[in-house]
Parts: structure tokens; C-alpha cells; sequence
């Protein structure tokens, strides 16, 4: 028989593992909800609105909280996020992306950038989407300077579609 003091020290032990655990699992979920948050605050069009007319389709983006608007689509069928810029000449795309995206580089040529000058390769997108929008044999740039997984979505993309801005919205449409 043991003694009565071991049985609640074990007990004791024991629920203080359990309060800990507890609190770590309450940690994880709240981080795993306010990460979420800030995604959609950052992106907040990851399934973009579409809508079909007899002219073409029409897509209609939030702003986010930052005054830019983000948005989800795919390049080559695989998804990517967007970066709409009207200041940008190309599609530009940072080099870790342009592999998992099939992109083949070509020329090098000297662009310049907010951050100065720099050499990129010239490359096509086969299919860049956005919604139900279809762009097809896109002229993009592969930029080594850029970080991350965003990419510019520059006017040889824009120019091909119309788009107007009111208020917090951005409306594309393609005829």
C-alpha cells in the first residue's frame, strides 16, 4: 500500500500537466484563428467574385486594409496570390516561383524598380487567371529580387481588361 501523500502529489502533478496542456492547446488556437484573420485582412478576396454576362466575365475585388488590392488566382493552373499594380509594366514574379510555376527564363534585360535597377528574364504565361477571368501567353518578367510568394500583377495583364475603382471595390471585366 502506498503512501497517502504520493497518491495526491501524482494527482497533483497530474492535473497541473493537465492545466498546462490546457493552456498550450488554447494557444495554439487562438493563434491559428488570428493568423487566419490577418490573411483575410491582407487578402481578402482568396475567392474572388465572379460573375458571367454575354459581353464577357466581371470579377470585383475588396480593397484591404493596407489600400491595395490582393487577390488569389493561378498562373499555369497552379494558385498564386496577385498584387495588382497599374505602376508595374509587366507581370513580375519572384525567381523562387517562376519553377513551381513552369516558367522557362529567357532574355535578361534592365528594369527599373522602387528599389532601383535591376536585370530580369523576360518569360510567358501560358494561363493567368483571376476569378473567371482567362488571360492567355502573358507577358511577365522574373524578377530575383523579389521575396516571397506575391506577384505583381503589372499592365501587359491589366491593359487587357477593363477595371474601375469605387470606394473600397475594384471591378475587372473581361469582353
Amino acid at each position: 500500500m502506498q503512501p497517502e501523500n504520493s497518491t495526491d502529489d501524482t494527482q497533483k502533478k497530474l492535473g497541473k500537466g493537465m492545466i498546462v496542456a490546457a493552456w498550450l492547446c488554447a494557444l495554439l488556437l487562438l493563434t491559428l484563428f488570428f493568423n487566419n484573420e490577418l490573411e483575410e485582412q491582407y487578402n481578402p478576396n482568396t475567392n474572388p467574385q465572379s460573375k458571367n454576362t454575354v459581353n464577357g466575365a466581371e470579377v470585383k475585388l475588396l480593397r484591404n486594409r493596407h489600400g491595395h488590392y490582393v487577390s488569389t488566382g493561378t498562373i499555369n493552373a497552379e494558385r498564386v496570390t496577385f498584387l495588382l499594380d497599374t505602376g508595374a509594366t509587366d507581370v513580375s514574379i519572384p525567381a523562387n516561383l517562376a519553377n513551381r510555376l513552369g516558367l522557362e527564363p529567357g532574355a535578361q534585360h534592365l528594369v527599373s524598380t522602387a528599389n532601383g535597377q535591376i536585370y530580369v528574364s523576360s518569360t510567358r504565361i501560358n494561363e493567368l487567371s483571376i476569378g473567371d477571368i482567362r488571360l492567355f501567353n502573358v507577358a511577365a518578367n522574373i524578377n530575383p529580387g523579389m521575396q516571397g510568394e506575391e506577384i505583381l500583377l503589372g499592365m501587359s495583364a491589366l491593359k487587357q481588361l477593363e477595371f474601375t475603382q469605387r470606394g473600397d471595390q475594384l471591378t475587372l471585366r473581361q469582353y
